[in-house]
């Protein structure tokens, strides 16, 4: 092994060690025990002065921890006000020469901080350096009772330049008073050496704290940080990287901890996705070097893979001249504090153009994708309609109800799909729906289902009927449920393909039941594609993909 795989593999190892147990240490030895009479009392005597003093000791340690305690939460808001303080001053001062020192101040005196003080003081951040509404109101108030020029003829030029030159400059005043005061803390911390980075850690906890709680200050705190790096990470400030073996141990191992669709198990997997065959792409920014914001993994194949074990076993891997499809494996972002800023639709089309420039036999460009949220909805959807089924046979004599449970109801199998799964069941199904033995089956232990050629016979046609219905017809604000479809949908991808058993990991079959999905790109339609789906939720699929459809 060479010094970069030791590292990288010394890296991912390395675990903090827990100083809690010392095996070679001997434990203490108990006193030998008393042999008479006078021993015995000796050894009462002893034990009730040694339970005096442990009294006596245990008390002090109680009063010296209260008293840890005291001084450490002295401590705590002590540290928590200079933070704050800092914070003050980074958007408020103007003095460059010391603003560095204080912005580096700030940016460690934050990730000391406890996670209930970050949040404490991003809630102080996002009122107390908002906007003023007084004088955004006073400003508005004064900008309607302003004349608005009538552009007539008797006017004069003069006349109409200097109404023209109050509203402008009303205007300004008014774009001005609209700018939170913690934008400057936003925009001073982006040109300071390691803020970029910071700003991410920071939306990153914003984040966390508004999946928790829904709070109308951070989520506008949010949007404005978002809107800012949106305007900073456009694909010109970015840098696209051919990531290989050769790059330093540091970047490897980032690739390695990342990767967050299909984990990288060795030294030897690893070396296999950047060697023959096989692509990785990763955007970098100057200001966090050695970090990609995201990346994206590539197989070089002659056709469009069906399953990921074909791409991440392949050996050994086709002859890259021999290849004609490019096929996108996998797509990882390394910025928990970039979520919901479309990286990838940039790093997809930049890597297709590279990659059609370098090599021009390559005439196909697809993804071998899962589908992460199907077997949660189609689950769910079980759960439901057996609830529904359960109250509609409990009260059969109360006919007002029957109707409102029946407007509800959906056998989400067809008859000859049920028949097919009953019969494969066997006399384990006995007195049960279709659908209730789909739900033991979906639900057993190790995915037996998955170990049974009958089972999987009688499951896969009502599996990739339902997963082609979540996929085209389930919707979320008129766009795709499922946030992998919705992301390739919108970058302008065709649903190509559904694949039966194309994942057998564990994961693959929580999340996924084993389907994946093929996105195709077509060089010539990815705009149009792009935009029919944002403007009408158009979802452009095969007739493969459509004539699961059409059997429902």
């Amino acid at each position: 092994m060479n010094k970069k795989g030791l590292a990288i593999l010394l890296r991912t190892r390395m675990r903090p060690s827990s100083a809690a147990f010392d095996p070679n240490k001997p434990p203490a030895r108990p006193p030998p025990p008393a042999t008479n009479e006078v021993d015995k009392i000796s050894a009462n005597c002893e034990g009730n002065r040694f339970r005096q003093h442990s009294m006596q000791r245990h008390g002090d340690e109680v009063n010296a921890i209260s008293s840890h305690k005291l001084i450490d939460s002295a401590d705590i808001e002590r540290e928590f006000q200079l933070v704050k303080e800092s914070m003050h001053s980074a958007i408020s001062m103007n003095k460059t020469e010391v603003l560095d020192a204080i912005l580096n101040d700030f940016s460690r005196g934050y990730h000391s901080l406890s996670q209930e003080k970050r949040k404490e003081l991003l809630l102080m951040l996002a009122k107390e350096y908002d906007i003023s509404r007084m004088q955004v109101r006073e400003l508005m108030k004064q900008y309607l009772g302003l004349e608005v020029p009538s552009g007539d003829k008797g006017q004069s030029v003069f006349e109409e330049e200097g109404l023209l030159s109050t509203f402008y400059r009303m205007e300004k005043n008014l774009r001005h008073a609209l700018k939170p005061m913690y934008e400057v803390l936003f925009e001073r911390l982006n040109t300071h050496p390691g803020g970029l980075k910071f700003l991410t850690d920071l939306r990153a906890d914003i984040l966390s704290i508004i999946a928790d709680q829904n709070i109308a200050s951070l989520r506008t705190l949010d949007s404005h940080l978002k809107e800012k790096f949106v305007t900073w990470l456009s694909p010109a400030a970015l840098e696209l990287h051919h990531i290989t073996w050769d790059d330093p141990a540091s970047l490897l191992e980032k690739i390695v901890a990342y990767e967050a669709v299909h984990p990288i198990s060795s030294l030897i997997d690893l070396k296999r996705r950047l060697g023959i065959g096989r692509r990785c792409f990763g955007y970098l920014h100057p200001a966090i070097p050695g970090e990609p914001l995201i990346f994206i993994e590539v197989a070089l194949m002659k056709n469009m893979a069906q399953s990921i074990q074909e791409v991440l076993w392949d050996e050994p891997p086709l002859p890259e001249c021999h290849a004609t499809c490019a096929l996108f494996y996998s797509i990882s972002s390394t910025q928990p504090g970039l979520s919901g800023i479309n990286l990838g639709k940039f790093l997809i089309k930049r890597v297709i153009e590279l990659v059609k420039r370098d090599m021009p036999h390559i005439i196909t460009f697809a993804t071998l994708s899962p589908i992460p949220g199907f077997m949660r909805w189609l689950l769910s959807k079980l759960a439901s309609q057996l609830k529904l089924a359960e109250a509609e046979t409990s009260d059969m004599s109360d006919s007002s109800k029957d109707s409102v449970t029946s407007a509800f109801r959906e056998n989400i199998l067809k008859a000859e799909e049920e028949r097919k799964l009953l019969d494969s069941v066997g006399e384990s199904a006995a007195g049960k729906s279709g659908m209730e033995v789909l739900w033991d089956l979906l639900r057993s232990a190790n995915y037996e289902w998955t170990k049974s050629d009958r089972l999987l016979s009688a499951i896969k046609p009502l599996l990739m009927r339902l997963s082609a219905r979540y996929i085209l017809q389930e919707k979320k604000r008129g766009k795709a449920l499922d946030s992998v479809a919705n992301f390739h949908l919108q970058n302008g991808a065709i649903l190509e393909r559904l694949n039966w058993m194309a994942d057998r990991s564990e994961k693959g079959l929580l999340q996924s039941g084993g389907i994946m999905v093929n996105y195709m790109y077509k060089l010539d339609a990815i705009e149009e594609n792009a935009q029919a789906y944002f403007s009408t939720g158009n979802i452009n699929a095969s007739t493969n993909i459509r004539h699961f459809i059409e059997q429902t």
